[in-house]
């Protein structure tokens, strides 16, 4: 008995994903449990379990292959232990037609299926841009390490790269490869063309999942959400030394809160007071949100992701500094789970590290607000009609009008102006 593997919804949104990786091939036994599979969704890569045991019939979808549907088949298990698990359900969605392999021959042998390896996976030398098969751990450990996985001879099934390789593996430099793993031959743009960009003078970067979401979505939002900016600058100078002496009871425990986690609580906290500012617009109505859920933009290879801070108004400054520090880790690697960065009340995205004085920011919708931050500086102030030298940040809410309309905006800019100046508040 043969039983279809499906290609999963990795979240309520999902309508189809990237198959990345087959850490399998034809003709190997899987167990209930084992990693099958590789499901690359625009914001995260996720292991896909197998639920049956069995052997790997046919791989009925190509590695690397977009635009999978939900609910596709993407592999057929077969064997023993297969026959004895339940057929999955199936619905019109799964009857949609797939790209598919050559089919095997129903009198041929099952010795057959049990060789048939891809042979590029177990080759010692790998050809410019040829796929480099690779555990997710291994993956992970090289990216820290900066190592050229390409660079690395595997010692696990088929030749696949796994821990103990990448731990014995010393950096070298990079192999040079075509941008973005694009073919050495250019590539035409009719678009490009037409504005008088001749071909042949430009490397052509694919847009993959992640970036294809992105413009999209920023593009609705610039588009269809009627929004304005709110700029104000305030003087950090306090929040810093408080800073300071938090760290300083934080060293022990190995916890150290930056600007941005500070930042994180004092937006929680003036949601709360100015509840208007933590809300949605929908056609039906504004939701308004029980919780300060704080998405915080962070920067990845291919594009951009929003981890979120669960009820930050409830949690203590070491708390959202331990949990923000993992999420952007997890967020860098594309480990993160869709609940972890799927849903949000209210965005902050900080390029102050980056020295960036002050910007505005697209509203990840649809969210009422986004808040953009800038670097701190020494700037002149007068304070009591005397000209004194203090530490300043600029930070521009961008709102969306259907929600936050000006007198809104200025009454949370208000409110977070109080607490990042004087931090005790934020716990008072």
């Amino acid at each position: 008995m043969s039983i279809d593997v499906l290609m999963p919804a990795l979240s309520p949104t999902m309508e189809e994903g990237t198959l990345a990786k087959w850490p399998v091939t034809k003709g190997d036994k899987v167990s209930s449990g084992g990693v099958i599979a590789e499901i690359e969704t625009d914001k995260a890569t996720m292991e896909v379990e197998a639920v049956d045991e069995g052997i790997v019939e046919d791989i009925l979808v190509a590695e690397g292959s977009e635009g999978v549907k939900v609910n596709t088949p993407i592999a057929r298990l077969s064997g023993e232990d297969a026959g004895s698990a339940p057929p999955p359900v199936k619905d019109e969605a799964s009857k949609a037609e797939a790209p598919k392999a050559a089919e095997p021959k129903a009198d041929a042998p099952k010795a057959e299926a049990v060789t048939a390896a891809k042979p590029a996976a177990a080759a010692p030398a790998r050809a410019a841009g040829e796929r480099v098969f690779a555990s997710p751990l291994a993956r992970r450990m090289a990216e820290q390490k900066g190592l050229d996985l390409s660079q690395v001879q595997g010692s696990g099934p088929r030749g696949r790269i796994i821990k103990r390789d990448v731990e014995g593996a010393t950096p070298q430099a990079k192999a040079p490869a075509a941008v973005g793993g694009a073919a050495s031959a250019p590539r035409q743009v009719q678009s490009l063309a037409q504005m008088g960009i001749p071909d042949g003078s430009y490397d052509l970067i694919p847009l993959d999942g992640m970036k294809k979401t992105v413009a999209r979505r920023m593009s609705d939002s610039f588009r269809d959400v009627p929004h304005f900016p709110l700029t104000i600058d305030l003087e950090i100078d306090g929040l810093l030394a408080g800073r300071a002496r938090i760290n300083a009871m934080l060293e022990k425990q190995g916890v150290k809160v930056s600007v941005n986690d500070l930042v994180i609580k004092a937006a929680a906290v003036a949601l709360k007071q100015v509840p208007e500012a933590n809300a949605s617009y929908s056609p039906e109505g504004i939701a308004m949100h029980h919780n300060a859920d704080i998405a915080m933009a962070v920067a990845i290879d291919g594009g951009l992701i929003t981890p979120i801070i669960r009820k930050a108004e409830t949690k203590g400054l070491a708390q959202i500094a331990v949990e923000a520090k993992d999420l952007a880790e997890r967020a860098r690697t594309r480990k993160l789970k869709p609940e972890e960065f799927q849903g949000g009340t209210f965005s902050i995205s900080n390029l102050g590290m980056m020295g960036i004085k002050s910007f505005n920011s697209i509203i990840n919708e649809p969210q009422g607000a986004i808040l953009s931050v800038g670097a701190g500086e020494q700037r002149p102030v007068v304070k009591n009609g005397q000209l004194a030298i203090a530490t300043v940040m600029s930070v521009t809410l961008t709102c969306d009008h259907r929600v936050v309309d000006g007198a809104i905006g200025a009454r949370w800019l208000q409110a977070f102006k109080v607490l990042i100046e004087d931090p005790i508040t934020m716990i008072v």
